[in-house]
């Protein structure tokens, strides 16, 4: 899935933010050099972004996001210090992340409300947390204006249930048995109403996700089916 989240991240980013250079017009290049940048995307993203991963878990997400060009700095953090041990063992693996990534044992809401990030992802961590709402309170704080938040979960519906607990857990075993609440999953259009009583946010794009055996995860334009990204953006 990681795969999907990182293709989800860089085609959200290539396709919603300007490919110019902040300040300038490539309009004002003499056509010959201007011609060579027609159609990059990455134009000005270079060593853009800092990065917040919220509930980094082993920091298979951090470390891929460290790996971007765009990105400047990523910082994972998680409360559980065994899974945060795993990341930082792992991350020694490879020299070019010690300058670019770090984890730090804490929550959303301890990490300084002055300290604010292009980008905050809650990846597959909303729906383990007892009071969903205030995470997210908590993680739209540390955006900074025109940033993202990247959020994917697990729609509360019967096809849901089916395939993350009942296929999930019980039958397949693919994840320990306890891992999911139902009660705790949040319907796409529940997370729409969230941002929708918030002036300053707008979402972008929302889009649903599932297994397909041999072909692994696929995304789908139906949202209410199971697994789903939302995107938001934070007005300038």
């Amino acid at each position: 899935m990681n795969l999907l989240r990182m293709d989800y991240v860089r085609d959200t980013l290539a396709k919603y933010s300007p490919g110019d250079l902040p300040g300038y017009s490539l309009d004002l290049l003499p056509k010959a050099i201007r011609d060579q940048f027609e159609g990059n995307q990455s134009i000005g993203y270079e060593n853009q972004y800092e990065v917040l991963d919220v509930g980094c878990g082993g920091g298979l997400l951090s470390e891929s996001l460290a790996r971007l060009k765009e990105v400047r700095q990523v910082r994972g953090i998680d409360l559980t210090s065994d899974v945060l041990e795993v990341a930082k063992d792992h991350m020694k693996k490879d020299p070019i992340l010690k300058s670019k990534l770090d984890y730090r044992l804490m929550g959303i809401d301890q990490v300084p409300e002055n300290e604010k990030y292009d980008i905050v992802t809650l990846f597959e961590m909303l729906e383990h947390v007892p009071r969903p709402a205030e995470v997210l309170d908590a993680a739209l704080k540390r955006v900074k204006p025109g940033g993202w938040v990247f959020i994917s979960t697990i729609n509360r519906t019967p096809i849901a249930y089916f395939t993350t607990i009942f296929m999930g857990e019980d039958v397949l075993r693919i994840v320990p048995k306890g891992t999911h609440t139902y009660d705790k999953y949040i319907n796409e259009q529940e997370l729409r109403d969230f941002f929708s009583d918030k002036s300053d946010w707008d979402v972008v794009r929302s889009d649903g996700c599932f297994f397909m055996p041999f072909l692994d995860w696929q995304l789908t334009s139906n949202r209410s089916i199971g697994n789903y990204f939302l995107v938001a953006r934070r007005r300038l």
